[in-house]
Protein backbone atom coordinates (compact mmCIF):
# COMPACT_ATOMS: atom_id res chain seq x y z
CA UNK A 1 0.00 0.00 0.00
CA UNK A 2 2.76 2.50 1.02
CA UNK A 3 4.32 1.52 -2.07
CA UNK A 4 1.98 2.03 -4.70
CA UNK A 5 1.32 5.52 -2.48
CA UNK A 6 5.27 6.17 -3.05
CA UNK A 7 4.96 5.52 -7.03
CA UNK A 8 1.86 7.68 -7.74
CA UNK A 9 3.89 10.75 -5.50
CA UNK A 10 6.89 9.58 -7.78
CA UNK A 11 4.43 9.43 -11.23
CA UNK A 12 3.09 12.54 -10.57
CA UNK A 13 5.83 14.61 -9.51
CA UNK A 14 7.91 13.31 -13.00
CA UNK A 15 4.77 14.60 -14.82
CA UNK A 16 4.55 17.91 -13.07
CA UNK A 17 8.81 17.90 -13.57
CA UNK A 18 7.99 17.64 -18.02
CA UNK A 19 5.16 19.90 -17.54
CA UNK A 20 7.32 22.76 -16.40
CA UNK A 21 10.38 21.60 -18.82
CA UNK A 22 7.70 21.85 -21.75
CA UNK A 23 6.61 25.58 -20.09
CA UNK A 24 9.99 26.77 -19.53
CA UNK A 25 11.19 25.41 -23.32
CA UNK A 26 7.51 27.00 -24.65
CA UNK A 27 8.70 30.13 -23.28
CA UNK A 28 12.19 30.02 -24.31
CA UNK A 29 11.20 29.75 -28.03
CA UNK A 30 8.51 32.88 -27.58
CA UNK A 31 10.91 35.47 -26.46
CA UNK A 32 13.17 33.44 -28.98
CA UNK A 33 10.42 35.14 -31.56
CA UNK A 34 9.92 37.91 -29.86
CA UNK A 35 13.66 38.82 -30.12
CA UNK A 36 13.46 38.06 -33.78
CA UNK A 37 10.73 39.88 -34.25
CA UNK A 38 11.96 43.10 -33.06
CA UNK A 39 15.28 42.58 -35.20
CA UNK A 40 13.11 42.52 -37.64
CA UNK A 41 11.74 45.68 -36.93
CA UNK A 42 14.60 47.59 -36.59
CA UNK A 43 16.39 46.08 -39.65
CA UNK A 44 13.18 47.33 -41.74
CA UNK A 45 13.18 50.64 -40.34
CA UNK A 46 16.92 50.91 -40.61
CA UNK A 47 16.44 50.11 -44.75
CA UNK A 48 13.69 52.09 -45.27
CA UNK A 49 15.68 55.39 -43.77
CA UNK A 50 18.25 54.33 -45.69
CA UNK A 51 16.09 54.07 -49.00
CA UNK A 52 15.10 57.60 -47.92
CA UNK A 53 18.16 59.50 -47.55
CA UNK A 54 19.13 57.66 -50.75
CA UNK A 55 16.13 59.37 -52.34
CA UNK A 56 16.50 62.70 -51.13
CA UNK A 57 20.24 62.96 -51.79
CA UNK A 58 19.41 62.13 -55.33
CA UNK A 59 16.68 64.83 -55.72
CA UNK A 60 19.47 66.90 -54.27
CA UNK A 61 22.28 65.85 -56.99
CA UNK A 62 18.88 66.74 -59.80
CA UNK A 63 18.24 70.35 -58.43
CA UNK A 64 22.27 70.53 -57.85
CA UNK A 65 22.77 69.70 -62.01
CA UNK A 66 19.81 71.76 -62.61
CA UNK A 67 21.16 75.15 -61.13
CA UNK A 68 23.93 74.13 -62.49
CA UNK A 69 22.98 73.91 -66.11
CA UNK A 70 20.44 76.73 -65.76
CA UNK A 71 23.52 79.03 -64.61
CA UNK A 72 25.99 78.20 -66.94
Amino acid sequence: MVVAAVVVVVMVLVVVAVVVVVVVIVTVLVVVVVVVAAVVVVVVVVVEVIVTVAVVLEVVVVVVIVVVVVIQ
